[in-house]
C-alpha cells in the first residue's frame, strides 16, 4: 500500500485528480465525478469537521466487528461495494468545489503527517494506528479514482 502521508504520493493522487473533469465518465456506479469528490470529502470531514453525528456504543461496536478490517485493511475494495448511509451523496455537487476541498483535504492530511495520526481516534472504529489511517485514505481514494479510469 502505498503511504498518502509521502508527498510524492500525495502529489500522485492529486495529479489523478487532477485528470478529472466535470464530464468525466464512472466505469462503474450511480456517481457522477462531483459526487465522487464529495463522497471522498466525507472520510475528511469526519476528521476534520464536525458534520456527521457520531455513531452510539452499539453500531460503533458493529462497525469495529464486521467493517473495520475491510477499511482498514490492504485488500482492495470491491467495485459497486455497498456504502455507508453517511457517505452516500445523491444531490448535485459543484465539480470545482468539491475538487478544490478534496484536494486541500489531502494536503491538511500529509501535511499533519504519520504522528498527527498515531492513535487518533477515528469516528467509527475508535484509535487506529497511523498505518491504518494511511491504508483507510489510500485505497479509498485509490479505488475511485479507478472509478473514473485515472
Amino acid at each position: 500500500m502505498k503511504n498518502i502521508f509521502d508527498k510524492e504520493v500525495t502529489e500522485e493522487i492529486i495529479g489523478r485528480i487532477e485528470k478529472l473533469n466535470k464530464n468525466s465518465q464512472p466505469v462503474w456506479g450511480k456517481m457522477d465525478v462531483s459526487q465522487m469528490f464529495a463522497h471522498c470529502c466525507v472520510t475528511y470531514e469526519l476528521i476534520f469537521e464536525n458534520t456527521q453525528p457520531k455513531p452510539n456504543k452499539f453500531k460503533k461496536m458493529i462497525l469495529g466487528l464486521l467493517i473495520k478490517n475491510i477499511v482498514v485493511g490492504t485488500k482492495p475494495y470491491k467495485t459497486n461495494s455497498r456504502t455507508a448511509p453517511e457517505f452516500l451523496i445523491t444531490e448535485q455537487k459543484d465539480f470545482e468545489t468539491e475538487k478544490t476541498r478534496l484536494i486541500s483535504f489531502i494536503r491538511k492530511t500529509q501535511e499533519l503527517g504519520v504522528d498527527y495520526f498515531e492513535q487518533k481516534e477515528s469516528h467509527s472504529f475508535g484509535k487506529l494506528t497511523s498505518k491504518e489511517w494511511n491504508n483507510m485514505f489510500y485505497k479509498h481514494l485509490d479505488h475511485h479514482l479507478h472509478q473514473f479510469s485515472v
